[in-house]
């Protein structure tokens, strides 16, 4: 079985996330249906809601679908909650069910399905680091190794985009003068920055900066699905020329023309949009980043079990073996490598 690299899942916060190891009911992702879908790695997300996970429709008369803009976080409670959350995958690696990655090495090791697989710790949303960035020392040496500045929400670094289908991602002001110094810091650590829920404004302040590889852990592609969440062409042309990738997400809105939340979503549009990706700027850019947990999948993907089911569709889409291996793996493992050697 082909290994596969996941860029995102938020199995961590997950209902029933005490059942990782052993297999949970609920939900898309735990280590027995990683090891059947040949899942080796994946970045594991740490993420704290406004307090409301109800996304609430903005009425509106132009057809446009908008979600209430999600209300800032308050360091101090993101701080307990986040720290929490990743002493779950922190006892997960002393437990040894999983390899928590802190160097390329752990990546490679856990590539031998006889192994633990990997687990990048990632905070999505970097509210639980103060503006000072003393806490960010904290948590490298804890094993963040992935860091977003925001979610779909401001905070003091940056300005999360708003999820509004159809719509541009160039919404609202672009990092901060803290935001600069927080992923600043991060490149010299060694803590690679994800874009995927940046507007368009952070993005190209991020992308002047020419800290690492551009890298979109799950995202997709606006030019067959043009919502906020999803990257236009020129953003796609950026992250080819600075040698980085786009996980592509399988969030059924996100692959979609129409932006449906439905779970009848063809398995071949992830596939549509990895092409458009390697068509566009190279495959060498393109990887997958799936949410497991954090999205309505594809009823024909299922769960992380259902992983050599999207590989099929890849593979039906005209993707060669070699391809399939850079994809699955091999992009991830490069841009991890570029990120981590700061």
């Amino acid at each position: 079985m082909r290994p596969v690299f996941d860029g995102h899942n938020d199995a961590l916060t997950a209902e029933g996330h005490a059942g990782i190891a052993e297999g949970r009911r609920e939900g898309h992702l735990d280590l027995p249906r990683m090891r059947a879908g040949g899942v080796r790695g994946g970045i594991f997300s740490v993420f704290t809601s406004s307090g409301d996970d109800t996304f609430r429709a903005v009425p509106r008369e132009d057809g446009v679908f908008e979600v209430e803009y999600a209300p800032p976080l308050d360091h101090v409670v993101a701080a307990a909650d986040a720290t929490a959350v990743a002493g779950r995958l922190t006892a997960l690696g002393r437990a040894r069910h999983v390899r928590v990655a802190r160097r390329l090495g752990d990546i490679d090791a856990a590539r031998d399905g006889d192994r633990p697989p990997a687990a990048v710790l990632h905070l999505e949303g970097a509210e639980a680091i103060d503006t000072p960035l003393e806490a960010l020392e904290h948590w490298y040496a804890a094993g963040l190794r992935s860091l977003g500045p925001v979610w779909s929400r401001a905070n003091a670094f940056a300005y999360g985009v708003p999820f509004i289908s159809p719509s541009s991602p160039d919404i609202g002001p672009g990092l901060t003068r803290a935001g600069r110094a927080l992923v600043s810091r991060c490149a010299e650590l060694g803590i690679l920055v994800d874009v995927s829920h940046l507007n368009e404004a952070g993005f190209w302040d991020l992308a002047q900066l020419e800290l690492g590889p551009i890298v979109a852990t799950h995202s997709a592609v606006h030019a067959l699905s043009p919502t906020s969440r999803n990257l236009t062409d020129a953003q796609l042309d950026a992250i080819g020329g600075s040698d980085g990738l786009v996980g592509i997400v399988f969030a059924c809105p996100f692959l979609r023309a129409d932006f449906a939340d439905d779970p009848d979503t063809p398995i071949e549009l992830i596939a549509e949009h990895a092409r458009y990706v390697a068509e566009r700027i190279g495959v060498e850019h393109v990887a997958l980043g799936s949410d497991f947990d954090g999205a309505t999948i594809p009823a024909a993907v299922g769960d992380v079990a259902g992983m050599p089911r999207v590989l099929d569709a890849l593979e039906r889409a005209g993707f060669s073996d070699r391809e399939l291996d850079a994809i699955a793996w091999d992009n991830w493992r490069r841009v991890l490598g570029a990120w981590w050697s700061g």
